[in-house]
């Protein structure tokens, strides 16, 4: 074999080597961002799903806004990591069962600004910082922290924002149970223009008219709606690889329950007794966080991810 020969296959082989080892380092940096969202969302018991939600509607509604492929994926990543700066709100009010105060309210309005600076440094910042930072903007002007308006607010802001309301109005509090469908959206309608983004809230309500988030509504993930505290409501999730006979516990009251076979999927059921507190200890769900950084990875190329944000992180 010539040497011309050999040099091609050695550059061959240390390209594949190269994206390789990029499209790991990158699934790294995902999990490790997603991994920070999820344990916020697990100090709440009543937020259940929550990102992942958010993340699949703010997906959906960027697919059939026509977004390319690679930006619904980024779109739906920040979905997944608008919260993130919740990790600095003190429990009492992240919990609080009651209407919170107006300073407590402040203190919840600086989990955007929280949020991004928590991202400060990380390599793949550039992808879900506008989505973290500034998804409480408000077309006219009177939302948090920036008070951006319009057209200024970015579009993944404003998905997700569509997205976070929907998902918070139709989802199940201590003092109030989840809305009905069509009421959250008939509120979308309303509000559109003022609190919501017109374009993307119109989408929305469509999608949501013809049924095509029905899927998700009060689930957890694919095909697993949350599972019902006699006490507490639907607080209790169940995950893929969930089997018969686990032990599942209401991080609200504590209650035991044990999973059963039911007509059509598993079924939580009371054990009657409470869980012990290193039963109620929040417990990463590593094959979801592996299937959305996998899914997000496959949409868009690692090399593609790695070198936007060098370029961001060296012109700032």
């Amino acid at each position: 074999m010539s040497w011309f020969k050999q040099a091609g296959l050695w550059l061959g082989n240390a390209q594949a080597e190269e994206k390789v080892s990029v499209e790991t380092t990158t699934r790294h940096l995902l999990a490790s961002l997603l991994t920070m969202a999820w344990f916020v969302e697990a100090r709440d018991p009543y937020t259940g799903g929550h990102l992942w939600r958010v993340s699949r509607y703010a997906r959906l509604l960027a697919e059939q806004a026509k977004f390319s492929e690679a930006e619904a994926a980024r779109v739906g990543l920040g979905g997944f990591l608008h919260d993130l700066g919740k990790i600095g709100i003190p429990d009492a009010i992240l919990r609080k069962t009651d209407r919170l105060t107006d300073l407590e309210y402040e203190v919840i309005k600086t989990h955007p600004n929280m949020g991004t600076r928590m991202l400060a440094g990380h390599p793949l910042a550039v992808l879900v910082k506008d989505a973290i930072g500034l998804h409480h903007e408000r077309p006219d002007g009177k939302g948090y922290p920036v008070r951006l308006s319009g057209e200024s607010i970015p579009e993944v802001a404003r998905i997700v924002g569509v997205c976070d309301a929907f998902d918070a109005m139709t989802s199940h509090r201590p003092y109030r149970q989840g809305m009905h469908r069509d009421k959250a959206l008939g509120i979308l309608s309303a509000e559109k223009g003022t609190q919501f983004d017109a374009h993307f809230a119109d989408i929305f309500v469509t999608m949501g008219q013809a049924g095509q988030l029905d899927h998700l509504l009060g689930h957890s993930d694919d095909g697993i709606p949350l599972q019902n505290c006699p006490m507490c409501g639907p607080t209790l999730v169940l995950r893929k690889n969930s089997k018969a006979g686990e032990k599942i516990y209401c991080r609200n009251c504590t209650g035991e329950f044990e999973i059963k076979e039911g007509d059509q999927c598993l079924v939580a059921t009371p054990t009657g007794h409470q869980g012990r507190p290193a039963d109620l200890e929040p417990e990463l769900d590593d094959e979801l966080i592996q299937r959305t950084v996998i899914a997000s990875v496959d949409a868009m190329p690692a090399m593609a991810l790695l070198a936007t944000s060098s370029s961001y992180q060296s012109s700032h």
